[in-house]
């Protein structure tokens, strides 16, 4: 593999909320998925809340203590599999209270990275049930940096910025964005993509939650805004090459942060 290109495996997969235990024994069952075919992915990610689900009424009793038993499957496996993973994100019950928290692991299994959601969404309740993050979710992958959001995250365009101002070249995204937003979700993944010049990488769950139901539509977008991959409604692995070198040439082509002005906003 180029140190600049990076193969992907995006896991858009159905999420039972409320069920710990189903949810990490189809997680298991796409990371075996993941890693077979032809060609091994170099990155595997997940979408968001992929251990509890919106369960949030219970989701003090089912959360990951301390992200221990998410940390100890998905550390085995990169390491056994000698691949990076984005661990979509989980429900993490710490520091007295519940968190929506992204564990990112190298190759050899070690947490390089972790990032709790800092944007917490009122139409699902989430402030009543969750604490805010309070850090920027920043880690390195193929040789350059790299950024994380959650789902609402993308709603706010300064926070994507503030991670390309830090140099990163790709964002990940899990997310479990619901309809009927699916236009919102591709608008506003290009817009990051495009006004950043960087990759977008968004895994979105699908299937249904109560009364609410997923799209799916996992999305690779490029730094021209061009959709790489986009995956349908239904559970799937969702695999894709992604090429460093063009954030750089895009970003040389138009200058866009050499040309900002930010004295006057």
């Amino acid at each position: 593999m180029s140190e600049r290109k990076l193969k992907l495996a995006i896991v858009q997969m159905h999420v039972d909320a409320g069920y710990p235990e189903a949810n990490f024994a189809r997680l298991e069952e796409r990371l075996r998925e993941a890693v077979q075919g032809p060609v091994k992915p170099d990155l595997i990610m997940f979408p968001e809340m992929w251990n509890t689900g919106y369960a949030l009424e219970q989701i003090e009793q089912i959360a990951d203590q301390d992200g221990e038993r998410t940390k100890a499957l998905l550390s085995a496996f990169a390491r056994g599999h000698q691949v990076q993973i984005i661990g979509g994100s989980i429900a993490e019950k710490r520091d007295g209270g519940v968190y929506n928290t992204i564990y990112a692991f190298n190759e050899n299994g070690e947490v390089v990275s972790d990032y709790s959601k800092i944007h917490l969404f009122r139409l699902m309740d989430e402030e009543k049930h969750l604490l805010a993050g309070e850090k920027l979710g920043t880690l390195e992958v193929a040789g350059s940096d790299a950024g994380m959001m959650i789902c609402y995250d993308i709603r706010f365009p300064e926070l994507a910025r503030k991670l390309a101002l830090g140099g990163a070249k790709v964002l990940f995204v899990p997310a479990q964005w619901p309809n009927p937003r699916l236009h919102h979700w591709r608008t506003l993944l290009t817009a990051r993509a495009i006004e950043n010049q960087m990759y977008v990488i968004a895994c979105n769950r699908c299937g249904t939650s109560g009364t609410s139901t997923f799209f799916g539509h996992s999305l690779i977008i490029d730094p021209w805004g061009e959709i790489v991959a986009e995956a349908g409604e239904e559970e799937v692995i969702m695999r894709a090459e992604i090429d460093l070198d063009l954030v750089d040439a895009v970003r040389a082509k138009i200058p866009v942060f050499e040309d900002r002005r930010p004295s006057l906003y």
